[in-house]
């Protein structure tokens, strides 16, 4: 299957110009950063394998894309959790209801996520959210699609700043690495904070001139709450654009991208929409529940 070379559009967005990658455009099951995340794995053969297992949280992203892959590869597909909320088996939603459908197998298991459990050798292991060093085969293509597009535009690199949120910051690390170091990747932490980013990084890649830009939040956020805040810089957002954002990351990220460019506004700013769309089902239902009246 041959993924999109997704479109670069140009918004408007609070009086300030930002062109927008269209990552969640590259497939309807298998989209954003977590396609190219896993592309190695559906471009290559794995002779005897049979399996793919993974793990993390009941309404994770990675869960459904991997549950994609193994559907597209013929794999049967497991995924751990250490807990499974109630009213999720009750009322499957989201991620959750997607992975179900495209036939995973989400199995509570705390063995696995206390590193006890062993991988069959007929299965592929991807850790949590992908950070693997497999995920940059797939990063690498779109470095090239980003540079291609810069080189097309005639623009000077030291001018072009590519922006994207970070989990695991897999994305964002393999990207800056696979790109001119004269472009900079800009990101925010949204899970764990700077340290625990920086972290990431030193993991996947030792040497810290291939580190992306971490830029600094307004105040502290724990990931996964509820901020009035995010609910409605989301809905401007999507307003403004007429592009549909995720919940989780993109509210952080465009406030922090916006308020990095009211500084820099001779900078061109790239954005990386990184997909995620199907999380919000339920997301969208937290939030309407507590703020719309």
């Amino acid at each position: 299957m041959q993924l999109n070379n997704t479109p670069i559009q140009l918004k408007t967005i609070n009086n300030q110009a930002f062109y927008i990658k269209r990552d969640d455009l590259i497939h309807d099951e298998f989209s954003g950063n977590k396609a190219r995340k896993f592309l190695y794995f559906l471009d290559n053969e794995f002779e005897n394998i049979t399996k793919l297992i993974s793990y993390g949280s009941a309404q994770s992203n990675a869960m459904y894309s991997l549950s994609a892959l193994a559907k597209l590869k013929g794999w049967i597909f497991e995924f751990y959790v250490d807990h499974i909320p109630t009213h999720i088996k009750q009322n499957p939603r989201g991620n959750y209801k997607g992975a179900l459908e495209n036939g995973a197998n989400i199995i509570e298991d705390e063995s696995f996520i206390n590193n006890t459990f062993v991988i069959p050798h007929d299965a592929i292991f991807v850790p949590e959210g992908g950070r693997c060093e497999q995920s940059e085969y797939g990063i690498s293509k779109l470095a090239s699609e980003l540079e291609d597009w810069i080189n097309e535009k005639e623009l000077n690199y030291e001018d072009v700043k590519i922006m994207l949120p970070s989990g695991t910051g897999t994305t964002a690390l393999f990207l800056q690495k696979n790109l001119p170091l004269d472009i900079e990747v800009l990101t925010v932490a949204c899970v764990g904070g700077d340290e625990y980013l920086k972290k990431q990084f030193f993991d996947l890649e030792k040497d810290e001139n291939f580190h992306p830009t971490i830029l600094q939040t307004p105040k502290k956020y724990h990931f996964g709450k509820l901020y009035k805040e995010f609910y409605e810089i989301w809905k401007d957002i999507n307003d403004q654009s007429g592009i549909n954002f995720e919940l989780l990351y993109d509210p952080l990220g465009w406030q922090t991208i916006l308020e990095y460019n009211t500084k820099n506004k001779d900078k061109i700013i790239i954005y990386i929409h990184q997909g995620g769309l199907k999380g919000n089902e339920t997301m969208l239902e937290r939030y309407s529940r507590k703020y719309d009246k």
